[in-house]
């Protein structure tokens, strides 16, 4: 009986491991089954992270910060004031040009006014010259009746010489009037001109003047879209040059995601197809995706130094594309989404 009851035991001890061993088997074959299954009609991708538009806030101005309103890490509203750079400099400068535009129209009035005279004087000059012409024309008529009454002797050589002499200096003071008459419209021209180039002049000054208001108003620096800044480059006090870069902003309303498939991958992703997403730090919630967009060029197609397989040194090597998904409802996300971080992309087939 103890014989047996041994037995039993012994043979009991020797089921269990087999029993576990086979259960471990049983699960492991059932795990191979579904991931087979899976990459069979999935393909699937780590290479793959989140996307958000970064928005560059640069200053258009150099000068010396005055005063910073934000800090790192911050969020931000379209049209929140950001920073200040002080434009004392500036101010003094356009109270320059403003004094210096105001003497452009005080010469505009004065160029005016001559212009206005050199028109009197033209007035002038005309009338005379018909004045003139007037006397010219009876010293000639009388020059003629003396004549003919100098041959018939009903008049004195003295008469007839002082009517001749009338008609000479008359004739002499038509031609000095008309000569007259030419100046003045030769100075009015002028001054006409010279009105036009005060008041260009006086244009060019003003233009100066809005670009000058243009540049001051540069210095005071707002946010162009909402979203959260990143790491703050600059400090109170510090010197910037126009076109730094002094923030960025992460626009959270902007988020996709680009997953890089390897190209013999691509035979089964199209546009419109819905995909599913796994975030890393959040690897039990399940985000819906839908492919928009595929990139015509492979990633090392937009490297710095693009490979190039005609030196002689070529390795084939299994690209990968770009493949652009929109996150559906991705407002749901927004406050764990971030850019850069990785996803897994599993796209049906």
């Amino acid at each position: 009986m103890d014989t047996e009851s041994k037995k039993g035991r012994m043979g009991g001890k020797k089921i269990l491991p087999r029993i576990i061993i086979g259960t471990v088997v049983l699960i492991g074959l059932i795990y191979l089954i579904k991931f087979v299954w899976y990459s069979i009609h999935h393909e699937e991708t780590d290479n793959a992270q989140v996307e958000m538009r970064l928005v560059p806030i640069l200053s258009r101005v150099s000068g010396y910060v005055d005063k910073i309103y934000i800090d790192d890490f911050e969020h931000v509203k379209s049209g929140q004031l950001l920073l200040v750079v002080d434009s004392t400099e500036l101010d003094l400068q356009l109270q320059e040009m403003q004094a210096d535009f105001n003497q452009s129209l005080s010469d505009i009035e004065n160029a005016k006014a001559s212009l206005t005279n050199a028109e009197a004087s033209l007035a002038y000059a005309k009338g005379n010259l018909e004045v003139i012409r007037l006397r010219q024309t009876k010293a000639s008529n009388d020059l003629i009746r003396d004549k003919s009454l100098f041959e018939g002797n009903a008049i004195t050589r003295r008469q007839f010489d002082d009517s001749q002499s009338n008609s000479e200096v008359t004739t002499q003071q038509l031609e000095t009037s008309q000569m007259d008459v030419k100046v003045a419209e030769t100075r009015l021209a002028v001054l006409s001109s010279l009105v036009k180039k005060a008041q260009s002049q006086a244009d060019l000054k003003n233009a100066r003047i809005g670009q000058q208001k243009l540049k001051i108003s540069y210095c005071r620096i707002y946010a162009i879209a909402d979203g959260k800044l990143g790491k703050r480059n600059v400090d109170e006090g510090q010197f910037i040059q126009a076109g730094t870069p002094l923030f960025t902003i992460v626009n959270s309303q902007s988020q996709w995601v680009v997953a890089n498939f390897k190209e013999n991958q691509l035979k089964n992703i199209y546009i419109g197809q819905l995909v599913k997403i796994k975030i890393d730090g959040y690897p039990k919630l399940d985000v819906q995706g839908k492919v928009v967009s595929l990139s015509e060029a492979t990633g090392a197609r937009f490297s710095l130094l693009p490979p190039d397989n005609a030196t002689g040194n070529f390795v084939k090597v299994t690209q990968r594309v770009p493949v652009r998904i929109e996150i559906i409802d991705a407002g749901k996300y927004k406050d764990i989404l971030r850019a850069g971080i990785s996803v897994v992309v599993s796209v049906p087939i």
